[in-house]
């Protein structure tokens, strides 16, 4: 929800780093001033890995990982490149890059435009400027194709997506998140227009259960847990870190379409687009057509660094009572072919 997603990685950052307010002011910064501020920030590469390491370990949803061969590896990385780096932007590169191929998803470094109080209140504002979900037609088949989770727009986008649907005859609905590399809460909407009753999907655990448990929570003992409720991500933040679950529950949305849903997913689709993958075999409404998912599915969170930089690292963990534990496996396809290969496949399921 690239909270899940905030950055798979890298999707919602590169949309906060160029909307951010301030971003501007930053860029026009008078040379002389921006020289100073960056040979400052050079030489103090060398107290960043140490403080990476302590915020990890503060908070990350499974203190236990941390002590595994493969992060004691990455740690032992990342201040041998803090050490060789001659400047930050160089260090921020390579970090990113060793990340890439991390123990765990959702951890990215940035250059902070504002702080990470700041970015929590401001990922609730953000719009995508549009595109983020796209209706078209194929005689009577409607193909929406949802490029991310984020912004106010895509939801605004996919509710008006099936008003139109609801006013014509429809013989299938074809969802494509196979570009879809995650995002928040445009999941809810798009799920819950194709359902007609709630959806458990699954179980987010912050460090306050798995500091306690070494298994995930049983299905009762989340039933016993309210659903989370909001649109807020800075809410979703704060509440994953204060409780040791948020149950994940997706409600019906109206209008509803009753017709035939195929998914097409690829290797590509990550994070909160998982989560929609799953939610939707969850609810038996939908066909789920193309590659293996990502296997990304953590939620992160930012926090402020020495430096003017930003880290996000994962603060929850999740877990679906469908398809299990998501994180390093993805979501399987009801259907398997080629990513490519997904739409054809999907247009003759339905007869086209």
């Amino acid at each position: 929800m690239n909270i899940f997603h905030i950055a798979t990685t890298g999707c919602l950052l590169t949309l906060m780093i160029a909307n951010a307010p301030g971003a501007e002011a930053q860029v026009q910064a008078p040379t002389a001033q921006k020289t100073e501020k960056a040979d400052e920030q050079d030489e103090n590469l060398a107290e960043i890995p140490g403080a990476i390491s302590e915020l990890m370990q503060q908070y990350h949803y499974d203190p236990s990982i941390l002590s595994n061969p493969e992060y004691l590896a990455i740690e032992q990385k990342v201040a041998s490149l803090a050490n060789s780096a001659s400047t930050q932007a160089e260090f921020v590169a390579a970090f990113n890059k060793a990340w890439r191929d991390g123990p765990f998803s959702h951890v990215r470094l940035s250059v902070a435009r504002m702080t990470a109080s700041e970015m929590a209140t401001y990922v609730d504002t953000i719009r995508v400027g549009g595109g983020g979900a796209v209706l078209d037609w194929q005689d009577d088949i409607a193909i929406l194709t949802v490029k991310t989770m984020m912004g106010l727009d895509t939801i605004e986008e996919i509710d008006a997506a099936f008003l139109d649907i609801a006013k014509r005859p429809t013989r299938g609905l074809i969802i494509d998140l196979r570009a879809n590399d995650g995002g928040a809460f445009a999941v809810k909407p798009l799920v819950g227009h194709v359902v007609d009753t709630p959806v458990l999907g699954g179980v987010f655990v912050s460090r306050k259960w798995s500091g306690k448990h070494d298994r995930y929570p049983s299905q009762s003992e989340v039933e016993a847990v309210a659903p989370w409720q909001g649109w807020s991500v800075k809410a979703f933040w704060h509440d994953l870190q204060s409780d040791p679950m948020i149950r994940m529950e997706i409600n019906p949305a109206q209008p509803t379409f009753d017709g035939p849903v195929y998914v097409l997913v690829s290797s590509r689709t990550a994070s909160a687009a998982e989560l929609a993958a799953d939610a939707f075999a969850a609810s038996g409404r939908a066909v789920i057509i193309g590659e293996q998912t990502a296997g990304q599915m953590l939620s992160q969170t930012m926090f402020d660094l020495p430096g003017g930089l930003q880290l996000a690292l994962p603060v929850g963990d999740y877990y679906a009572f469908h398809s299990g534990r998501i994180e390093g496996k993805g979501v399987q396809p009801h259907i398997k072919v080629e990513a490519d290969d997904a739409m054809t496949t999907a247009l003759k399921l339905i007869g086209n």
